[in-house]
């Protein structure tokens, strides 16, 4: 039994004064509190007692994650999960109606909101984020980073045999029909054009296309999925994360990075009109400290501070080795670099 230090001190006098020998319980120190939790924002968070999640990250994923944080604070987590384009017309749907009931949200898009929509906060933690991970508004930071890089079937590709280069990737015609895509890759697309030029990022484009014939799936996740089991022995470009999910769960699956290496974010942001504005505050603080940012790591999901390790080990260190390129586009960016993709790679143009 662990006896209170008080009681202890007190029967420790009582027993030297009556010569009586005495076994005491080591009374062991409290653990420190984490590096995000600010005691006052967390007691003022624990009275509102719930925070609302609206995120698209998946349950089995992210409910372990905030369970820790819930354990953590006493404070009720309500998690909604849906896709990005669902979650942001529900936002849109409560604010037009003046009911807004989220008080996080976890998506890709946060940049893509009504500025008036989100509210202006800053985490502690988000000192530690690369810079291109952090707002210059103070309405999102990047708690994950997607980088967009190649993938194989290590049991269909040797690694000996990879193209090092987009150029030469292009050149490999013995590869065509086996090749896999998601159905539109803007990110990836635009940091090409970046990186080569237009006209030059153009031509690339519309070879790789021409020559591998990629076939066209709905989802990067269906994408690794594809290449792990085997259906195909390459994906063109594809998030690293879910490479190294599909490789976690056993598949014969690897990644490598050619530049240039697009990079985007998903984002937390907190409402304007949060119901839980401290809890808000204080559940983007945790997502992006080196805690969460660690837990986040057990399905393969990259970190977006330097001073957290990948799983498995090496990843960000193999993508900060090439050419990284930051991408965050509006609608209409997006929108010119979904039809490059349709017509240069889903059309195979020539």
């Amino acid at each position: 039994m662990t006896i209170p230090a008080k009681l202890a001190r007190s029967l420790l006098h009582l027993c030297l004064f009556a010569g009586a020998p005495v076994a005491l319980a080591v009374v062991p120190a409290q653990a420190a509190d984490p590096s995000w939790f600010d005691p006052k924002l967390a007691e003022a968070a624990k009275k509102e007692a719930t925070l609302v999640i609206y995120s698209s990250v998946n349950e089995e994923e992210g409910l372990p994650i905030w369970k820790k944080f819930e354990e953590q604070t006493g404070v009720r987590i309500e998690y909604v999960r849906g896709s990005d384009s669902q979650l942001i017309a529900r936002m849109a749907i409560e604010s037009r109606a003046g009911r807004p009931a989220w008080d996080l949200t976890l998506i890709t898009a946060a940049h893509k909101l009504p500025p008036a929509m989100l509210a202006q906060i800053d985490p502690p933690e988000a000192q530690h984020l690369f810079p291109a991970a952090r707002d210059p508004n103070r309405r999102w930071y990047g708690f994950s980073a997607n980088y967009n890089v190649p993938a194989y079937n290590t049991n269909l590709v040797k690694a000996a045999d990879l193209p090092q280069s987009y150029e030469e990737l292009a050149r490999r015609g013995e590869w065509a029909g086996r090749v896999v895509v998601n159905q539109y890759d803007s990110e990836w697309v635009v940091a090409l054009l970046e990186h080569y030029g237009d006209s030059k990022g153009r031509e690339i484009l519309r070879s790789l296309g021409a020559t591998l014939k990629p076939a066209i799936v709905d989802g990067h996740l269906a994408v690794a999925r594809a290449v792990g089991n085997g259906e195909y022995a390459v994906a063109l470009t594809n998030y690293v994360n879910l490479t190294m999910n599909v490789k976690l769960s056993g598949a014969p699956t690897d990644y490598w990075a050619i530049d240039p290496v697009g990079v985007f974010y998903m984002q937390v942001s907190a409402s304007a009109q949060a119901p839980h504005p401290n809890a808000a505050r204080l559940g983007a603080n945790f997502i992006l400290s080196k805690e969460g940012q660690s837990l986040l790591t057990a399905r393969g999901r990259v970190p977006s501070r330097a001073d957290v390790e990948t799983n498995p080990p090496g990843v960000l260190k193999a993508m900060l080795a090439k050419k990284v390129v930051p991408i965050s586009l509006d609608p209409e960016q997006e929108k010119k670099a979904d039809a490059i993709f349709k017509e240069l790679i889903a059309g195979r143009a020539r």
